[in-house]
């Protein structure tokens, strides 16, 4: 059995129709009341929108039920998830705790409630039931005061046994206007040595080279190949990987046709900078991991082997995969004593 490694995936999107569904019925009347039958919410919560904002505004309506009392039994219904249809060994899992703390409080005590917001989700994550390696990446957010995103990096650095990251989210095209700040966050961020990566060059509108030099990883990325080449270089010699996330393109309307990532593909590979395929908000596109494999492979984006090496590279950045190499590489090892020594000679 392949074993997989996710890079990018939202707490607010990761939540499946169905699941979603179910909550309002039982929890939500007020939300539910605009959906008569589930098949009307499903066209809604999965359709394609217009614009990356358009799209971004769904997460508010997964936000506002993600709660503290509420996050076990969504994080728990995400990670039952991720390992019996997905085969992930590895699952970072990122958000805005902002987001997920009580309305009526202050916003000082809203900082402070954050840290309670990253216990809960962390302690959640923890299923003996479906060992997955598990981290969580605290997202700034493009419309959240500065004193906010600043608590967030903070927040990150204190809680190293639950947090492997900082991001930044709220739609690449609102940066522009506090870009300064964002790159005094993330210095601060890489001086506390955390872990960086960002949503950036996801759409024309989000390319900042300014904050390139301050990320690990790239979320998304896109626009780099298709837009800027000429950036390639320096992201291989700083050996940073492109979260690339397929079918979130379609749904933004970014692109029209998913074969116009077979460009993204072919100009990273050949410029030997790496890319980690993930599926970012899997609820919201009703698509798991292993179809964004398959979809890539069937449209002939990318063969076989560039699937694997895509597969290794997502181990090979993940922040907090606690082994040298893939789960496969470690099941070669366990099985390999097992074979019948005629196999083994054969395979010597």
């Amino acid at each position: 059995m392949a074993l997989y490694a996710e890079l990018h995936r939202h707490l607010g999107g990761s939540v499946v129709p169905r699941v979603l569904w179910r909550y309002f019925q039982r929890h939500a009347d007020d939300k539910i009341e605009r959906f008569p039958d589930y098949a009307a919410f499903e066209d809604f919560y999965t359709r394609p929108r217009n614009t990356l904002d358009e799209y971004l505004e769904l997460h508010t309506l997964v936000e506002s039920v993600q709660t503290i009392e509420t996050l076990p039994y969504f994080v728990y219904r995400l990670i039952r998830g991720a390992y019996i249809f997905e085969n992930l060994a590895y699952l970072e899992i990122r958000y805005t705790p902002y987001l997920r703390t009580s309305e009526h409080l202050t916003q000082s005590q809203r900082i402070e409630q954050m840290a309670e917001i990253v216990d809960v989700v962390g302690k959640a994550s923890q299923l003996s039931e479906y060992p997955i390696v598990t981290s969580q990446i605290l997202c700034m957010h493009s419309r959240l005061p500065y004193e906010v995103n600043r608590a967030i990096v903070d927040l990150a650095a204190q809680k190293r046994e639950y947090v492997c990251a900082v991001d930044v989210a709220g739609g690449d095209g609102h940066y522009a206007e506090r870009l300064e700040e964002f790159v005094q966050l993330y210095a601060y961020a890489r001086s506390l040595g955390l872990n960086t990566t960002g949503h950036l060059y996801e759409t024309p509108a989000g390319c900042y080279p300014e904050l390139l030099p301050y990320l690990m990883r790239i979320g998304h990325g896109i626009q780099i190949p298709l837009l800027h080449p000429e950036l390639l270089p320096d992201l291989a010699s700083r050996q940073q990987c492109l979260e690339v996330c397929p079918t979130t393109y379609l749904k933004t309307g970014t692109l029209q046709d998913m074969r116009q990532l077979k460009l993204v593909f072919d100009r990273c590979l050949d410029a030997g900078v790496d890319i980690a395929i993930c599926t970012d908000n899997a609820g919201l596109h009703n698509v798991r991991l292993p179809f964004e494999y398959e979809n890539l492979l069937t449209l002939d984006i990318i063969d076989f082997d560039e699937l694997q090496a895509c597969q290794d590279a997502a181990f090979r950045h993940a922040f907090a995969w606690p082994y040298g190499d893939r789960p496969a590489s470690l099941l070669n090892g366990l099985l390999k004593p097992s074979l019948p020594t005629g196999v083994l000679a054969m395979q010597d």
